[in-house]
């Protein structure tokens, strides 16, 4: 399914984030968990990359002409509402986070008592909300983020 000439660690990030969503889709939650504990073990700048980028290109075809904050609040709302029944656990400030993050917004709060929580969950929920709603396969977005990704590495930086 995915590229041969993507390197190992490209096809097993792909591989395995398309699983976790699959798995968010299916609201399988001990699925969900075992793909993330796979993603875990999975080399973390990478998986952000990917995750990072698959969450932009779908908020960017799910919301063509742009996000107002009501678009946002509907997103978060549907994402966080549709999971906390399957998944009580879910820190809904992650979403927020990655949801922000992907829209280029970042909060500057230093003086935070606890670590931010794993971004992980909340990228794949999001990716399997916005794949939904823009109807475009999480695939193709997981291929066009890893071919972003190596198209940007193997530029010469001047």
């Amino acid at each position: 399914m995915w590229p041969s000439e993507w390197p190992a660690p490209a096809r097993a990030i792909a591989t395995t984030v398309d699983a976790a969503v699959t798995a968010a889709r299916a609201t399988d939650a001990p699925a969900f968990h075992a793909t993330l504990g796979d993603l875990a073990e999975l080399p973390a700048d990478q998986v952000r990359a990917v995750l990072g980028a698959a969450v932009r290109e779908q908020l960017e075809i799910a919301h063509p002409d742009g996000l107002t904050a009501d678009d946002i609040r509907a997103v978060l709302a549907a994402v966080v509402g549709a999971a906390l029944p399957w998944l009580p656990d879910l820190d809904a400030t992650a979403v927020v986070t990655v949801l922000t993050g992907a829209l280029g917004v970042t909060e500057a709060d230093d003086d935070r008592d606890q670590p931010p929580a794993d971004p992980q969950p909340a990228a794949v929920l999001l990716i399997a909300h916005l794949a939904e709603l823009s109807q475009v396969p999480a695939t193709d977005s997981i291929r066009r983020a890893i071919g972003e990704i190596a198209r940007a590495e193997t530029v010469e930086m001047p």
